[in-house]
């Protein structure tokens, strides 16, 4: 069997318990606990894009990114290419928290979701590869 052959091969039972718990988790953190504080204007959210020296519409998009990114970790054929884009994210949050707003300590938490996300990226890989090929059909 090839590289190419094992990429494409299915998840092994207990890799796609674990991947699914993380996608559940860390799905839910980004829609109620990311996202909507920034997209329903909480007072902290705002306050850290004003340090930021961010335009308000930044926020939205940044919130926007964060929930479709939250929603397409629940969805099969979306999970991979979802945490591709998350781990994206979480770079440029690593780096805003750790340059921008010397947030010190407060770079662990995207450099984990990084992780996190790069895990389930790595684990899905195989989905990403059919949507990138979508001549080829996606399990259920």
């Amino acid at each position: 069997m090839t590289a190419i052959d094992t990429a494409s091969a299915p998840v092994a039972p207990a890799l796609n318990r674990t991947l699914w718990v993380l996608q559940i988790l860390i799905g839910v953190f980004l829609i109620v606990g990311s996202a909507a504080p920034k997209l329903f204007g909480e007072a902290n959210a705002v306050q850290i894009f004003e340090d930021m020296g961010a335009a308000p519409w930044f926020r939205y998009f940044i919130g926007v990114v964060e929930l479709a990114g939250g929603i397409g970790l629940l969805v099969p054929r979306l999970a991979g290419a979802a945490a591709v884009g998350l781990a994206l994210l979480m770079v440029g949050a690593a780096i805003t928290q750790a340059f921008i707003l010397d947030g010190g300590a407060l770079v662990v938490t995207p450099v984990l979701l990084f992780a996190l996300v790069a895990f389930i990226a790595w684990g899905r890989r195989a989905s990403i590869r059919r949507l990138v090929r979508a001549d080829q059909p996606v399990p259920r």
